[in-house]
């Protein structure tokens, strides 16, 4: 069994900016040299998602329109009485999404389909700059 493990920074507009992660995801399973196993995704930080998508506007616009139906940005949270701030919906988004998604690595490839892309979702108030860390383990 071998590990490998690396991370990379994506600077993120927030407001649920949605960025395609995959290109860098697939550089670093090359760079691994593993050919089977197991890829973890994970960003940093409770206000952020993982997931995949098919990266195309109109996806991205659907998935925040859904997003604004389940967690709105105007609704009043508890997060947001207790803290003075503003961003208790990115919380929750957060939170439903998950901030760390695991996919297959067959043939060294990752296993998604072909209009399948890993995404990272910022969902803050403001700007960021998120670490994403890649753990693959295989042989």
């Amino acid at each position: 069994m071998v590990t490998f493990q690396k991370a990379f920074a994506v600077k993120t507009k927030g407001n649920c900016d949605v960025v395609n992660i995959d290109a860098q995801l697939q550089r670093m399973v090359r760079e691994s040299g593993i050919r089977a196993g197991i890829v973890n995704v994970s960003v940093r930080g409770s206000t952020a998602g993982i997931t995949t998508l098919e990266y195309e506007s109109g996806c991205v616009s659907d998935l925040r329109r859904a997003l604004d139906a389940i967690a709105p940005p105007t609704s009043d949270y508890a997060h947001n009485a207790r803290w003075g701030d503003n961003n208790g919906y990115s919380h929750l988004r957060s939170a439903l999404m998950g901030t760390a998604k695991s996919y297959p690595l067959i043939d060294g490839r990752l296993g998604t389909g072909t209009w399948q892309q890993i995404v990272l979702c910022d969902f803050d108030d403001r700007s960021r700059e998120r670490e994403v860390t890649v753990t693959i383990v295989g042989e």
